[in-house]
């Protein structure tokens, strides 16, 4: 049984503090995009027929077909997930020393490179967009840095043309880590086709998915040529060992599964962008709450719907978190903390008050297919009435938020 929101008049009436969840059972972040059924079994019993379950087989070659199509770029290699993929071309980009990154992203961006041998330097960000701040990767640039791996955090696209230049004139390699910004544009211009490549992530909570899976998208001949080999092995077509190399392959059940979700993202995508203006509409009242919006000019897959709880809020963002989840809205913290603060990486002592703001201040709300119209106005009907209480909620949760609110050092890294 749920609970209308306009039920909840008083703090009391709130999950956390005795009341009844507004949901029955959890609504959450990143629920998958299963496209078709039965166009996904059809493509699974042709793999069966073909007896070719894995090793570059059909499914995979079409798979990698529809994503350079899509992305308008000239290769895309498949991979086993979106780690790997960037420690592919870690390795066929020949990095070596020290890899400047922001702090403010999934772990998996500092442990490829750190998996191969290589140092992240963690950089801050932007306020607005949460993207890298380039002036301040500009003064982390030593004679030991080899590249830059930037994040398009929450599928808003950074500010490629001007990392590009500066990656140029340094003589620095330039990797996008595009696990948010499958099918979204900068400067007109389709995510995909920055830097020296880019890596997309189909793991289950992404917009396009492979149940796990990624790839590594690039127009260099060379360098997808590379990575095709460092995939497999080390080896090339003829199956002659060229130099070390993993087993980086995405399965053909995998491939199966993305070809079916890349069906369904129009759809997809017009729902995601139907909640977000439902979201923009609901809390466009809201006093000490931004939504971060992408640039109105651009495309946006909409999958991510950040909100930044402003100074003077009158409750913390852990709080915040803990009345949502208890209210069974699994809303998640991305990212906290900021990698520079996060085990195995807490040696760290940087200053980057901007991702300790950021990490410390936002919440991503639940979208998707699975999320109707109804589900973004109560989720926002809550947000509202918590934001009207906050300060009768946090004197009321007061010693006992230790125990009630949430360990976002665990729940904040999400994929």
């Amino acid at each position: 049984m749920t609970v209308s929101v306009d039920s909840k008049r008083y703090v009391e009436d709130f999950a956390l503090f005795g009341g009844r969840p507004a949901f029955a059972t959890p609504l959450v972040v990143g629920r998958p995009n299963v496209g078709s059924r039965e166009r996904f079994i059809a493509r699974v019993n042709e793999i069966l027929d073909r007896h070719q379950l894995s090793n570059d087989g059909p499914m995979v070659k079409l798979f990698e077909q529809q994503i350079a199509e899509h992305l308008q770029v000239r290769y895309c290699v498949a991979t086993a997930n979106a780690t790997v993929g960037l420690q592919l071309v870690t390795q066929a980009a020949s990095l070596k020393g020290e890899v400047i990154m922001p702090a403010l992203t999934f772990v998996a961006t500092a442990h490829a490179v750190s998996w191969v041998g290589l140092k992240p330097v963690f950089c801050d960000v932007d306020p607005t967009s949460g993207n890298i701040d380039l002036e301040h990767a500009k003064s982390l640039v030593t004679p030991a840095t080899s590249a830059i791996i930037a994040v398009h955090l929450w599928g808003r696209p950074c500010e490629a043309a001007r990392l590009e230049q500066f990656a140029a004139e340094s003589g620095l390699r330039l990797i996008f880590d595009a696990a948010h910004a499958f099918g979204c544009t900068h400067a007109g211009r389709k995510v995909g086709n920055f830097g020296d490549a880019e890596v997309f992530s189909f793991h289950a909570t992404k917009v396009v998915n492979c149940f796990e899976g990624g790839a590594v998208v690039t127009n260099d001949q060379a360098l997808a040529a590379s990575l095709r080999r460092l995939r497999n092995f080390g080896m090339d077509e003829h199956r002659a060992v060229l130099g070390i190399g993993t087993n980086a392959k995405m399965s053909e059940v995998s491939a199966a599964m993305g070809v079916t979700s890349l069906e369904s993202f129009p759809l997809v995508l017009a729902r995601n962008a139907e909640n977000f203006r439902a979201y923009r509409r609901h809390l466009s009242g809201a006093e000490k709450l931004r939504l971060i919006e992408p640039a109105s000019t651009e495309q946006n897959n909409f999958s991510y719907v950040v909100v930044q709880l402003g100074p003077g809020a009158g409750v913390s963002r852990d709080l915040m978190l803990a009345v949502l989840r208890a209210e069974n809205i699994a809303a998640q913290a991305y990212f906290s903390p900021g990698l520079h603060r996060l085990e195995p990486y807490g040696h760290v002592h940087s200053d980057l008050p901007v991702t300790d703001s950021l990490a410390a201040s936002v919440i991503a709300l639940p979208t998707g297919p699975s999320t109707s119209l109804d589900d973004v106005a109560k989720v926002c009907g809550v947000l509202n009435m918590a934001l009207r209480h906050g300060a009768e909620m946090t004197r009321l949760a007061g010693g006992k938020m230790k125990s009630a609110t949430l360990d976002t050092a665990k729940l904040g890294h999400h994929q």
